[in-house]
């Protein structure tokens, strides 16, 4: 941080955060921002990155605050992009608008990027003040970061259960463990994602679609993520509903899948090879492959074992369990399936962030320590 932030610093960073949570779909691949344009202590223009390929928060700000931009103060809650991209440069934007200062919430880790949109704005005598409120600016884009300083997609693992901590029934039955609310509460979480990740045996035993449901929008209004299946012997039926949904489907298949198979389903998927690990798809290997993809974030829809093996690979970012207030005894199915654990300081610890009711159920927001 260069300088000491005011309290109008925070106030106006604090508003250029909340525009960025604006835009209701993701503009993956880009990252959510902000920008408040502030002059002798007026806002006179705002803007947030509604979508990629269309003006980022800078430019639709400047568009906002025209001719009062110049001696203004920009707040941005990330730093400006300083290189040709789907978009002319945000930081020489700035610049030809006139503005004086500029206040971020944080660098861009984009080595496009990182440090220099900052030090092309102080080459040009542009005051530059950041890291205010940058723990609240890092929460709006956990896998744009990821992406970025990890190489690798942020990962939640979204599972449903009982109160005794059951997904489903013997048989297999898991028809609704939560209610209405809940469910809906789930379309939002596919909304920010770009990619949802299952395996065979959940297409096989429950036939999902995997569509997202947002009420009041049409459903080809809202951006359709990948459809990820972990199926090492290609197993997916060709009449599965997920080939029904306008999406991309893609089945991560091991090196020995049926050739046939292969041709049956040629029609209706993608295709990624991948090495197997103990009979299953090597987990590090996909997630690897979908950061090649320009993938931010990955929500894992699938039953205990696929989710079991994320979990302790170290793979799972955040989990988000929703917990119904139901019982549904010894023999119904667990959470997740941790082989080798036999000892009470071999538990996965986990450090829960959130709880909060979501109709008559509970939502659990929590992270493997």
């Amino acid at each position: 941080m260069t300088g000491t932030p005011t309290a109008a610093d925070y106030r106006h960073m604090a508003h250029a955060v909340q525009l960025a949570r604006r835009p209701r779909f993701n503009p993956s691949p880009n990252p959510r921002t902000g920008c408040v344009i502030v002059r002798d202590g007026a806002v006179v223009g705002v803007g947030w990155h509604r979508r990629a390929g269309g003006d980022h928060a800078e430019v639709m700000a400047l568009k906002d605050a025209g001719a009062h931009a110049r001696g203004a103060t920009a707040y941005i809650t990330l730093e400006p992009c300083c290189h040709q991209g789907r978009t002319p440069p945000c930081a020489q934007a700035l610049l030809k608008a006139g503005i004086s200062r500029v206040v971020a919430a944080t660098l861009d880790p984009n080595p496009l990027v990182a440090g220099q949109g900052f030090s092309e704005l102080k080459a040009a005598g542009i005051e530059v003040l950041t890291g205010v409120l940058e723990d609240k600016a890092e929460q709006l884009n956990p896998g744009f970061l990821s992406r970025m300083r990890r190489q690798r997609p942020y990962l939640r693992c979204k599972l449903a259960m009982s109160l005794d901590g059951r997904t489903a029934m013997a048989s297999g039955e898991s028809k609704w463990i939560t209610g209405a609310a809940a469910r809906n509460d789930v379309q939002w979480l596919r909304t920010s994602s770009d990619a949802i990740l299952t395996g065979v045996a959940t297409i096989i035993s429950d036939d999902p679609r995997y569509t997202v449901r947002i009420p009041g929008c049409q459903e080809d209004a809202i951006p359709t993520p990948l459809l990820i299946v972990a199926d090492p012997q290609l197993r997916t039926p060709e009449k599965a509903r997920i080939f029904e949904s306008a999406g991309p489907v893609l089945l991560a298949h091991g090196p020995n899948a049926p050739l046939e198979r292969r041709q049956a389903l040629g029609q209706q998927a993608e295709f990624l090879e991948l090495p197997l690990v103990e009979g299953g798809i090597d987990l590090e290997k996909l997630i690897t492959h979908l950061t090649t993809r320009e993938i931010n974030e990955v929500l894992l829809e699938a039953g205990a074992t696929l989710s079991g093996s994320m979990l302790a690979a170290g793979l799972v970012d955040e989990l988000v369990l929703y917990v119904a207030p139901k019982l549904m005894g010894n023999n119904a199915r667990g959470l997740f399936q941790l082989p080798g654990l036999t000892r009470l300081d071999q538990a996965l610890e986990l450090d829960i962030q959130d709880i909060r009711s979501v109709g008559d159920d509970l939502r659990i927001r929590a992270y493997p320590k």
